[in-house]
């Protein structure tokens, strides 16, 4: 009758406990081929801070890098006008500038929606009462 052996192993990335059935009767190379791939490293992320040309690539949030990220600072609220700007909560980001689009007649209800002439901007909606 042969006897099964369970070992624990821990991964140091993970912290993930894993139990594998030993079999006496099988060669020990299962062991080794969890083990590398256990230790296979997935690569980094190319950050724009060292890369930054991955922010002009196909499908990025933006051309700038502010803190590891590519954004747009000409519509990003966390970064509008330049890294760090943040727009107040009831702002939003226009052309790189912070507007309260509820009042502002050039961005009224959003960007680049201007009121016309004449017409004041309330609420977000142009000549409103």
């Amino acid at each position: 009758m042969a006897a099964t052996i369970f070992a624990s192993t821990t991964t140091e990335d993970d912290n993930l406990d894993l139990d594998v059935a030993i079999s006496p009767n099988e060669p020990s190379s299962f062991l080794r081929q969890t083990g590398r791939f256990l230790a296979n490293k997935p690569r980094a992320w190319r950050t724009c801070d060292k890369y930054p040309r991955v922010c002009d690539n196909k499908g990025s949030a933006g051309p700038d890098c502010c803190k590891k990220q590519c954004v747009n600072v000409m519509s990003d609220e966390a970064n509008c006008g330049r890294c760090g700007k943040k727009c107040r909560y009831n702002e939003t980001c226009c052309k790189g500038k912070c507007v309260n689009t509820s009042r502002d007649e050039k961005n009224c209800g959003g960007c680049k929606k201007r009121c016309k002439r004449g017409s004041s901007c309330v609420y977000g909606m142009c000549s409103y009462a």
